[in-house]
């Protein structure tokens, strides 16, 4: 270690001391015990500068020493009274301990930041005043434009500075903010272990694997920083493996044996796992530094609701506020969860006063200033015990068809699981992406979510709205209710890949074309030994590699609830979640219905191989070698498909080659292949699609539709494809055809005014073969006031076709939209005689 020589206060021999940089280091890698000594011995030895005691108390503080951390905190502030850090300092320790002292403090800390004399020129003060600022209560913005970003530029090099920048913007929940700050810092200052924490909590509620990458990162530099262990804990409860989460929980209390947040924590598992007592003990603990600290119950209810105990957390949240009644991280938390639990007018007031009381707290900006309006915009649609929030355009075109599916699945997924008397459903559809994020998580993203359902609550993006997103809206609202069902009867007391699994399943036994299925990539994924143990599938959804192991998390899942049904039958799987309602740990449950958790995972293990290996048996899967793969030229993949006759590599990049080339005659046969080879296929890219485009050039009409046919058989949003046999059915007058199509384009996209037009055909043509059609006739006058709803091409057309329908049954209304056809078209022949038609026979 680098020392620094120093006479003793009484004159005598000079002795050696730690150099404070070299200990500052120490503390900040984890060595707290030797920063601790190196720090005792230099202001022993005379060292009285107000750095060596700020690092005393630092050290202190992280080891849990808070009786010492005081009596050194108070020493410094006694020999350094009139110091704007000794005073934050001492205030720091007395408030962790809740020290009523504390806030006797603030005085004294005002005006020290308000002295006519105060000058704030070094970076080292600008930090020190800008955190003084924020502790009396100054705008967040203010400060970081008055101080931190005023001491960047002094001393760009000065790290404190973007550690309180970005724990400014964690507080206020602006995460994007504050990753820029621990970036900016780690880009100047390179490797840091607070730094990379830093950034890992501002991906918290956004990119795992970013937070797991800064969060080693972090763990690496200093294997004992508490906050970093903590951080991982959550991130294994959020995974369920409780296990792995004590660990790192046992790592934090290593180093600070009485800390708050892990035994909070520790609480909050032992709920999980129904064990009240071990819960209970385990908040004393946590509050046990500190009897009234509302942070203990504000971390316990933000864990249980992200686990969808919202009625659990809310209840947290308010032990939370009884302790502190003005603590705004309690009250912001419990009005997300009021929200989600259909308290509405208390969860918005909720927000509106944290957002009142603090501007800059983005989750109570985004609930109070930018959903409410957007919520009380929407239109209300109520059907028996639902309620659908939606686009007041999208409520007039498909809400009656929202209503009915919420209909047919309540009495289909409800008697399948032998539920009684469910109670209300809210259902709100967003047609911006952003409302159903900030709904939903409080804060945008979520850009790979299409529903969440918390309960009685459902949340979607609108198909008519701006997700980017192509999904078939039934299949994703038949999903979503089914989580209504699940989790009402185990009390959302299920692990997440039950739940997802479930709800796959029921899509997939409500319409072939809906959920997830085989397709090779999953086949690929499964032989490759990328399957999840069972024990922790809930993992697979926390950090996926990318959007196809997410897809893969849902197909699994769906796939051990098919195993477990087909092996142990649909009885079983009820029976677990009736134990997990009853509070049963869910392998516990799993294995009570099925078998030893070991048993369990290698007969599902070759249960899901031997699905992936009957996907195209007959195939050669293989992939050359990466030579090859990275050449591809037209030449080399020919020869090399005639040595490899089926496979399936080979075979899709023959038959792209000729599609590129506008050989379509030719290529016909790889794609035939391929067919032949797997019928099953699927995907946007599928060689049925490619097939049809090749007929569509050849002009063979016929054998288009059959391929589109095949397509649609197996694919539940194709919309490209369901558009084309739409058109097709429509050219050749097969009106039956052309309403199934047209049924499932509106089944993608509800707002498509073309499939409403034909759909209108179809049933106006049953109606002219069967006057007394009823269904016939209301349905074709549904379709074409849709038609009118979204600003047709011809209006007039719609018009004529409505005022035929209800000559009969509505004359008044048959008359206007004769003349509003004409006022649309005045010189539309058939408008006027029909005009004049009904005109007489109003006499």
């Amino acid at each position: 270690m680098n020392v620094i020589v120093l006479a003793t206060a009484l004159g005598g021999p000079a002795v050696a001391a730690p150099e404070l940089k070299a200990v500052r280091k120490l503390c900040q890698t984890g060595h707290y015990d030797e920063c601790i000594e190196s720090a005792q011995q230099a202001l022993a030895g005379g060292a009285w500068t107000e750095d060596w005691h700020l690092l005393l108390v630092k050290a202190l503080e992280t080891t849990g020493r808070y009786d010492r951390a005081s009596a050194a905190a108070e020493a410094l502030e006694s020999r350094y009274s009139d110091s704007l850090r000794a005073l934050l300092t001492l205030h720091r320790v007395r408030a962790a301990t809740g020290d009523r002292r504390a806030a006797e403090l603030l005085g004294r800390i005002r005006a020290l930041l308000n002295s006519p004399g105060a000058r704030f020129s070094r970076a080292d003060e600008l930090v020190t005043a800008g955190r003084a600022a924020l502790l009396l209560g100054d705008e967040p913005k203010t400060v970081l434009q008055t101080y931190f970003d005023q001491a960047v530029k002094k001393d760009p090099a000065f790290r404190d500075v973007y550690l309180a920048a970005g724990q400014l913007a964690l507080d206020k929940h602006d995460d994007a903010l504050a990753a820029q700050w621990y970036q900016r810092g780690l880009a100047r200052l390179g490797p840091d272990a607070d730094l990379h924490l830093g950034l890992a909590r501002a991906f918290l509620h956004g990119e795992r694997k970013e937070l797991t990458r800064s969060l080693d990162a972090a763990l690496s530099l200093n294997p004992h920083l508490v906050p970093a262990w903590l951080l991982r804990a959550e991130q294994e409860l959020d995974g369920e493996d409780h296990p792995a989460a004590r660990k790192a929980l046992g790592a934090a209390l290593a180093v600070d044996a009485g800390n708050p947040e892990a035994f909070a924590l520790l609480a909050v598992l032992a709920h999980l796992e129904n064990d009240p007592k071990g819960e209970a003990q385990a908040r004393d603990k946590a509050l046990a530094r500190w009897p009234g600290n509302p942070a203990v119950d504000t971390l316990i209810g933000r864990k249980l609701s992200e686990n969808y105990r919202f009625a659990e957390g809310a209840a947290a949240q308010r032990r939370a506020l009884k302790a502190d009644p003005g603590y705004l991280p309690a009250k912001i938390l419990l009005a997300q969860d009021l929200l989600r639990l259909g308290r509405e007018s208390e969860g918005w007031a909720l927000a509106e006063e944290v957002h009142a009381r603090d501007g800059y707290d983005v989750v109570a900006f985004n609930l109070a200033v930018r959903l409410r309006p957007h919520v009380d915009a929407l239109a209300t649609l109520r059907g028996g015990d639902f309620l659908v929030r939606m686009d007041p355009q999208d409520a007039a075109v498909w809400g009656d068809a929202a209503l009915a599916l919420l209909r047919e699945a309540r009495a289909t997924v409800d008697k399948k699981f032998g539920v009684r008397g469910a109670g209300k459903v809210m259902v709100e559809i967003f047609p911006e992406q952003a409302d159903f994020a900030v709904r939903t998580f409080g804060l945008p993203g979520g850009g790979a979510y299409l529903g969440v359902c918390f309960g009685g609550l459902i949340t979607m993006n609108s198909p008519s709205g701006n997700s980017g997103a192509t999904a078939n809206w039934k299949a994703v609202l038949w999903h979503e209710y089914t989580h209504v069902v699940t989790l009402g009867l185990t009390r959302n007391k299920m692990p997440r890949w039950l739940s997802e699994g479930i709800s796959v399943r029921e899509e997939i036994a409500r319409d072939r074309t809906w959920g997830q299925h085989m397709t090779p990539r999953f086949r690929e994924m499964i032989l490759g030994g990328e399957l999840h143990p069972v024990g922790r599938l809930s993992g697979a959804f926390l950090a996926p590699k990318d959007g196809d192991h997410l897809m893969f998390a849902y197909f699994q899942s769906a796939l051990v609830v098919e195993w477990i049904v087909e092996r142990y039958g649909f009885e079983a799987l009820k029976g677990i979640l009736h134990d997990l309602g009853q509070g049963m740990e869910m392998n516990q449950a799993l294995v009570a219905h099925t078998a030893p958790l070991p048993e369990v995972e290698k007969a599902f293990d070759a249960f899901a191989r031997g699905r992936a290996r009957a996907l195209g048996p007959r195939a050669d899967w293989s992939k050359p070698e990466a030579a090859l793969l990275a050449r591809s030229d037209a030449e080399t993949v020919h020869r090399w498909v005639g040595q490899h006759p089926n496979n399936v590599w080979g075979l899709e990049r023959e038959a792209q080659r000729l599609i590129d080339a506008q050989k379509w005659q030719e290529a016909k046969a790889p794609l035939e292949k391929l067919i032949a080879l797997d019928p099953e296929q699927r995907g946007g890219d599928n060689a049925y699609l490619q097939l049809a485009l090749v007929h569509r050039k050849l002009g063979e009409t016929a054998k288009e539709r059959a391929a589109l046919e095949r397509v649609a058989a197996s694919d539940s949003d194709a919309q490209p494809a369901f558009l084309r046999l739409m058109e097709l059915a429509v050219t050749a007058g097969d009106w039956a055809a052309a309403a199934q199509w047209a049924e499932r384009v509106l089944a993608v996209k509800p707002m498509t005014a073309v499939a409403y037009r034909s759909l209108g055909r179809a049933l106006e043509e049953r109606v002219e073969r069967a006057a007394t059609d009823k269904a016939a006739a209301d349905g074709a006058v549904a379709a074409f006031r849709n038609v009118l709803r979204l600003e047709p091409a011809d209006p007039a057309d719609a018009h004529l076709r409505l005022a035929r329908l209800l000559r009969k049954r509505d004359p008044r209304a048959a008359r206007r939209h004769a003349v509003d056809a004409l006022a649309e078209a005045p010189r539309f022949r058939e408008a006027q005689k029909l005009l004049l038609e009904l005109h007489g026979e109003g006499r």
